[in-house]
């Protein structure tokens, strides 16, 4: 399985196999009409408490990507249900609002994807 991550207001395209939103907060100034969606999985996002003490601020990057991994091993379900929604799939782009490339969960799920998958 290949998994890349994109910014959800980026243009949507064929070659990003099955598209999961892994953000817990809809993206603001975004219609749902408009994302492009194949699922919306809030159970792979940071907790509230976790992304509100992240606040992207990459001096935390570390911190925070040890203590979401740790939530991450705890996300049976929701790492059941991206398993059963990837079947078929060669792709999934995980899709995140953040304005940093970087410094983003979407890059610490991917690579614990790509390890554990």
């Amino acid at each position: 399985m290949r998994f890349a991550i994109k910014r959800v207001y980026d243009e949507a395209a064929t070659s990003d196999g099955l598209r999961v939103l892994v953000d817990r907060l809809w993206p603001r100034g975004m219609r749902k009409d408009e994302a492009q969606l194949d699922a919306w999985m809030k159970g792979l996002a940071p907790s509230s408490e976790l992304r509100k003490w992240f606040k992207h601020e990459p001096d935390r990057l570390d911190a925070f990507a040890r203590q979401y991994r740790e939530e991450l091993d705890e996300a049976g379900d929701a790492m059941a249900e991206l398993r059963e929604a990837a079947k078929g799939r060669r792709r999934i782009t995980l899709l995140y609002a953040a304005k940093d490339p970087a410094c983003n969960h979407a890059n610490v799920l991917a690579e614990y994807l790509r390890q554990r998958w």
